[in-house]
C-alpha cells in the first residue's frame, strides 16, 4: 500500500515466508561455500551457530534495522555509515542520510482481514490431504492415558551433554516435512551424542541388541507396540521452541523423557502432547541409568501437581535401585496428560459447545 516493500525489493530485499525464519535457518544462501567462513549483521534475535542459514561457519552480529541497511548497501563490514560512502551503480559517491522517522508506517497498519473466522460457522468442511503426499499429512489424535503405570520402559537413549530441540529434531532440509509427522520423525534424536558409546545419533535397539539410528530405533519400538523412554542431562531441550521436538517421540511411541533439568518450553510442550516430562530429585541418577535396564514409573493415577513421582531402574542381572522424580505439571496440564494431549482437550471442549 505505502511502496515499502517495494523500495526494499529495489535494493535486493528478498521476501521469506512468513514464519520461523531465521530462527530455523530458513534462509538458503546457494552462494556462499558452507566451508567459507563468513559474517553476515541481521536485527533479528538469532546469532548462535546455524541459526541464520544452517552454516556452522556463519559469524552473526544483531544490531538495529538502520545499520542492517546501511551494511547491506555498503556490502562489506569495513564501512562507518557516519563517515564513508557508498557507490551507486553510476560509480556516484553518495554519502547515506542519518535515518529519521516518527510512527511507521505513517498512514498506520490496516488490520484488514483477521484470518481467524468461527470455527461454529464452517465445522462441516472437510480438510483432504493426498494419501502420496510426502510434505503434508493428516494428524492423527495421540491416545489417551490408558490408566496404568509405565512399567519396565525400555531405554531409547541417554543422551550427554547437550541435547537442544535441533539435536532432537534437525532442522535444514528436514523443514520440507514439518507438515508430514511421519516422515520428519527420520530425523528423530539424529543429533544427540549416546552417553554409553560416545557416538552421534546411533544406539542399541531394545528389541533385537542392533546398532541402528535412533529413527529406525524409534520406529522399531512403535511398530512393535512398545513404550520407552529417554533420558535426558542438563537443560534437555534448549534451543527453539520447536514443536517435533515433543510430537516426533511421542508419535514414535515415548512416554516419558527423565532429565537432570529441563528447558522451559520444551518442557511444556512435552506436556502438551501427552509425555512426561521427569526431572531427577537427585542429579546424579543419571550416573545409575544403563544402557539395557528397563525404567518403571509408579503412582500415575495419583499423580498430583507438586507430588514426587517414584520410580525403579530394573537391570539385567536382577539389581535394581529406587529414585524419585519432580515434575512441573498444573491441575490443567495434567488434564492433557490423561487426555493424551492438550490437542485432545481442545477438540473434546469444541465438540461439547458445538453439541
Amino acid at each position: 500500500r505505502d511502496g515499502l516493500l517495494a523500495d526494499l525489493e529495489a535494493i535486493g530485499g528478498v521476501v521469506l515466508a512468513n514464519a520461523c525464519g531465521p530462527c530455523i535457518g530458513q534462509w538458503e544462501r546457494v552462494n556462499v561455500a558452507p566451508e567459507r567462513p563468513n559474517t553476515i549483521v541481521n536485527s533479528y534475535n538469532r546469532n548462535f551457530p546455524k541459526r541464520n542459514d544452517g552454516n556452522a561457519n556463519t559469524k552473526s552480529f544483531v544490531t538495529s534495522p538502520d545499520m542492517v541497511i546501511a551494511y547491506a548497501l555498503a556490502g562489506t563490514l569495513d564501512f562507518n555509515p557516519l563517515t564513508d560512502a557508498v557507490t551507486s551503480d553510476a560509480g556516484s559517491a553518495i554519502r547515506l542520510d542519518a535515518p529519521v522517522g516518527t510512527v511507521l508506517p505513517s498512514r498506520g497498519f490496516d488490520a484488514g482481514d483477521t484470518g481467524n473466522p468461527d470455527p461454529t460457522e464452517h465445522s462441516v468442511l472437510e480438510v483432504t490431504v493426498s494419501p502420496t503426499s510426502n510434505r503434508l499429512q493428516l494428524l492423527t489424535p495421540f491416545p489417551p492415558w490408558d490408566g496404568r503405570d509405565y512399567v519396565d520402559l525400555p531405554v531409547l537413549l541417554k543422551a550427554r551433554g547437550k541435547c537442544t530441540t535441533d539435536h532432537i529434531s534437525a532442522a535444514g532440509p528436514w523443514l520440507h516435512f514439518r507438515g508430514h509427522l511421519e516422515n520428519i520423525s527420520a530425523n528423530l534424536f539424529l543429533g544427540v551424542v549416546n552417553a554409553f558409546t560416545g557416538t552421534l545419533g546411533t544406539g542399541k535397539d531394545p528389541i533385537n541388541g542392533e546398532t541402528r539410528p535412533f529413527p529406525e530405533i524409534a520406529e522399531h519400538l512403535a511398530a512393535s507396540g512398545v513404550r520407552w523412554c529417554a533420558v535426558g542431562d542438563e537443560n534437555y531441550g534448549e534451543g527453539s521452541s520447536r514443536e517435533h521436538a515433543a510430537m516426533e517421540p511421542r508419535y514414535r511411541n515415548a512416554v516419558v523423557i527423565f532429565a537432570r533439568s529441563f528447558a522451559r518450553i520444551h518442557e511444556t510442550n512435552l506436556k502438551k502432547h501427552g509425555l512426561l516430562p521427569l526431572t531427577f530429585c537427585d542429579p546424579s541418577t543419571y550416573e545409575l541409568i544403563g544402557e539395557d535396564d528397563r525404567i518403571s514409573v509408579f503412582g500415575l493415577a495419583s499423580l498430583a501437581p507438586e507430588k514426587p513421582v517414584r520410580c525403579r531402574i530394573a537391570r539385567p542381572d536382577g539389581t535394581g535401585a529406587e529414585f524419585d522424580c519432580s515434575h512441573t505439571f498444573s491441575a490443567e496440564q495434567l488434564e492433557w496428560f490423561r487426555a493424551g494431549s492438550a490437542l485432545n482437550v481442545i477438540r473434546r471442549r469444541e465438540r461439547r459447545a458445538v453439541s
